[in-house]
């Protein structure tokens, strides 16, 4: 056993497990995928650390695992079922779900987090997620997981969905963040609190700033 499967057990062991992480599949991923690959290598030493990781020379970040290990409990993913991951960073989420056998696309419009993000997933033995620099098809996705903290409603990612597709994000910041599942029936798309997270802000998703006089 090398030092990081010794970390990423403790990983799964004292964050996943102790913050309702019960899914099987889930944690196996966890167990599996290397996230070390996910951060550079002068960063791979925090990399299994109950905290989210800055990716430099990007907009990034990776959030924390048990979150992102939480919020893929959530949406209830299934084998075979077609997954978008947005705002991915270097593709940890991504990882996770291919590992879980859905068919997995990272949508990353931050280009430097993107190239690092094809390396990453190679690296850990997930190059069959695609990449997409741009917006995919309307109606691809049975789930959608949205990896940062949103100020504004992630509502432009709605017709991505199909129908009884499932979308998950962190909105709001600091002590008032939220995770919120959404589930779209027929053309309707609506949601629920589903437990307090927080995550570093997608710059997409930003509040304007109010013009003060």
């Amino acid at each position: 056993m090398d030092d990081f499967t010794g970390l990423r057990r403790n990983m799964v062991d004292c964050q996943l497990r102790t913050y309702d992480v019960t899914d099987r599949a889930v944690l196996a991923a966890a167990d599996i995928v290397p996230r070390e690959a996910f951060v550079p290598g002068s960063l791979q030493h925090l990399a299994y650390l109950d905290q989210s990781i800055a990716l430099p020379g990007t907009g990034r970040a990776l959030m924390t695992p048990m979150v992102i290990a939480r919020m893929i409990q959530v949406l209830d993913l299934q084998a075979g079922e077609n997954a978008l991951e947005y705002g991915g960073a270097s593709g940890y989420g991504s990882a996770l779900m291919a590992r879980m056998g859905a068919k997995v696309t990272l949508w990353e419009p931050d280009s430097a987090a993107r190239a690092f993000a094809e390396t990453a997933l190679k690296s850990a033995g997930a190059a069959d997620v695609a990449i997409a620099a741009a917006q995919p098809a309307a109606e691809s996705f049975d789930v959608i997981l949205v990896s940062g903290a949103c100020e504004t409603s992630p509502e432009t990612l709605f017709p991505l969905l199909r129908a009884e597709g499932r979308l998950i994000a962190v909105e709001g910041v600091g002590r008032s963040a939220r995770v919120k599942l959404y589930r779209k029936s027929t053309d309707i798309v609506a949601g629920r609190p589903v437990f307090d997270a927080a995550a570093p802000v997608l710059s997409e998703f930003r509040r304007p700033e109010a013009f003060v006089f």
